[in-house]
């Protein structure tokens, strides 16, 4: 049984984190102090932590998009992928980068979508048309 994963990431307001996670994702809410909050992150730990902001976002060129170096997401269904996107559309989320297929016909065949919480932090959400190519090797242009 895979285990989950913890990821702790920085937030420069808790009141509007809890809002986006919560309410616009879905996730459910852990413990919380006055400089933190743990999510249910699709079956995962994520914990909010009150920080100072950042400035520079550092981004690398994938598919003819600018990917922000620094993100994280979960790998979905495709069913369930297409279920959050109409969902972030229905809440007005702005995209970093819109959904859509990515290296369709390749191995590594996806749908994908970018959002940043309130706090700029970057999220990605995917769907592998075939489970068997998460991890397969090979190499995308």
């Amino acid at each position: 049984m895979l285990r989950p994963f913890h990821v702790a990431f920085p937030v420069y307001d808790l009141k509007s984190t809890r809002h986006f996670y919560e309410t616009v994702l879905g996730c459910s809410v852990g413990r919380t102090a006055l400089t933190w909050i743990d999510f249910n992150f699709f079956g995962h730990q994520i914990t909010a932590h009150q920080a100072e902001p950042q400035t520079t976002v550092p981004t690398n060129g994938v598919d003819g998009h600018k990917v922000p170096v620094s993100h994280w997401g979960v790998i979905l269904t495709p069913a369930e992928w297409h279920t959050l996107a109409d969902r972030l559309r229905q809440a007005q989320v702005e995209f970093l980068i819109e959904p859509y297929q990515r290296f369709a016909g390749e191995v590594g065949e996806q749908f994908t979508l970018f959002i940043t919480d309130p706090s700029g932090n970057a999220l990605e959400f995917k769907a592998f048309a075939h489970d068997e190519s998460i991890f397969a090797p090979g190499e995308s242009a």
